[in-house]
């Protein structure tokens, strides 16, 4: 009798022990559940966009990660990407060099409007030489002769957009970020890729100041980060559908390239991801940095400049879905 309530005592155990730990799983489970459905990135539509990714930052993981994107650009093809401050995480030529080759791809970049290193053309086509992007392509500085205005629909803060005036010179553009935190923004990736980035240096103040004008450094934080969204879908807009982005997701520093001293990162490194959709490709990242166990410092500067808003403010005006399917190339 003793025997059979040892055997019984140690079945009642082992049974009450994996059903605590199946009830503990599925309640982290559903915090997460909550956690993505609060942030409309809830992963359930078949239809919702592709994210594809790779932990292999290589340049065959790249590669590898363009490929399943299954995409054919035609004509001349620019490759947009942030050339970097001396000293600054850049992507460096070593990792995207063989992408851009491949492509037969001009890298594209305007003028910022802030100063530094890069506020002339002429130091601009400096710096790339010495990031060693002229090695690897043409460089074009897209705003070395002025502007040309694309129209805003659907926002509430601009009417139009100011781009490099060689914006137009290009029928395909595959839009490589540095994915990182970011001092105004809260983090920077596809999104601020095609609104900052190609905007030229007078439509960077443009976005800054929400179309208002005067100074860069005191607009409304939530009127900034809907105008990055708008003038974006503007870009999105006049390329119909001849855009891919791809977001590296290595050195994630909370501060961006537009920073020669950037603090060092305090998390490793993700991957690389890729999509036609780029609320979505952002979302993606923004997931996978939640989701990380050392991703408190970079969630913590996003959160600060409610850099989210971006997100849900370019998905109330078409830009994009903040739901996505993630699929893994490894």
């Amino acid at each position: 009798m003793k025997k059979w309530t040892s055997v019984f005592l140690t079945l009642f155990l082992l049974f009450g022990l994996s059903a605590c730990s199946q009830s503990t799983e599925k309640a982290e489970d559903t915090k997460e559940q909550e956690r993505r459905k609060e942030n409309g990135t809830e992963q359930v539509s078949a239809d919702a966009p592709k994210v594809y990714m790779t932990t292999d930052i290589s340049p065959q993981g790249l590669q590898a990660l363009y490929e399943a994107l299954g995409a054919k650009p035609a004509g001349k093809v620019a490759v947009k990407l942030s050339t970097g401050e001396n000293g600054s995480n850049y992507l460096r030529p070593e990792l995207i060099g063989d992408l851009v080759r491949g492509l037969d791809a001009a890298i594209v970049e305007c003028n910022t409007a802030y100063g530094g290193q890069r506020a002339s053309t002429a130091m601009h086509y400096q710096v790339a030489e010495d990031h060693g992007y002229t090695e690897i392509a043409e460089v074009d500085i897209m705003d070395e002769e002025g502007s040309m205005v694309l129209p805003v629909t659907g926002g509430k803060n601009l009417t139009e957009n100011y781009v490099g005036s060689h914006f137009a010179n290009y029928d395909y553009y595959v839009v490589l970020s540095h994915f990182k935190g970011h001092a105004m923004a809260g983090y920077g990736g596809a999104v601020k890729n095609i609104s900052i980035g190609i905007a030229s240096s007078e439509g960077k103040s443009h976005i800054h100041t929400a179309g208002q004008g005067g100074s860069m450094w005191t607009a409304d934080q939530d009127s900034f980060l809907e105008s990055m969204a708008e003038a974006g879908k503007s870009v999105v807009d006049y390329l119909e559908g001849n855009i891919l982005y791809i977001n590296v997701m290595n050195r994630l520093s909370v501060d961006c390239d537009c920073d020669g001293n950037p603090a060092e990162p305090d998390m490793h490194d993700i991957g690389i991801l890729a999509s036609f959709d780029p609320v979505a490709v952002d979302q993606a990242c923004i997931d996978l940095v939640y989701d990380a166990e050392d991703g408190q410092s970079l969630i913590q500067r996003i959160e600060s400049r409610n850099g989210l808003h971006t997100l849900e403010w370019a998905e109330q005006i078409g830009l994009g879905s903040r739901g996505y399917q993630l699929i893994s190339v490894d």
